[in-house]
């Protein structure tokens, strides 16, 4: 099974960037979809961007022209931009990928461990 870790994470101040990433051990293609999510402190896990392999991406609204989602096949990695970060962005970060429409945020899709963003105000 392709594992998945991310990287990126880490303290930052409000108004501050970050760029998750997101390595696979193997090849992603067989991932028709990639994404993001997060857990916010004391928060259930939420959606912050799936994207259809060479398809369409749908953000969160709360992320909505703030971050930017991208996928490189070749080098089996997907991305995450995050800019103008707010205090309320913090949390565990997540990558996730499934190869169909209904293991998109379900446990047997593939999940990285999770990389800690902080930010202060």
């Amino acid at each position: 099974q392709v594992q998945l870790v991310e990287s990126g994470g880490g303290l930052v101040q409000a108004g501050g960037s970050l760029r998750l990433a997101c390595t696979a051990s193997g090849s992603i293609a067989n991932f028709n979809f990639m994404g993001w999510y997060r857990s916010p402190p004391g928060k259930e896990r939420e959606l912050v961007v799936v994207g259809v392999n060479r398809g369409a991406t749908n953000y969160a609204d709360s992320v909505k022209g703030q971050f930017i989602f991208s996928r490189d096949n070749f080098k089996n990695t997907v991305y995450l931009q995050m800019n103008s970060l707010k205090t309320e962005d913090t949390g565990v970060y997540y990558c996730h990928g499934a190869t169909t429409w209904r293991q998109v945020g379900e446990p047997d899709g593939s999940w990285g461990q999770g990389t800690q963003v902080t930010v202060s105000s």
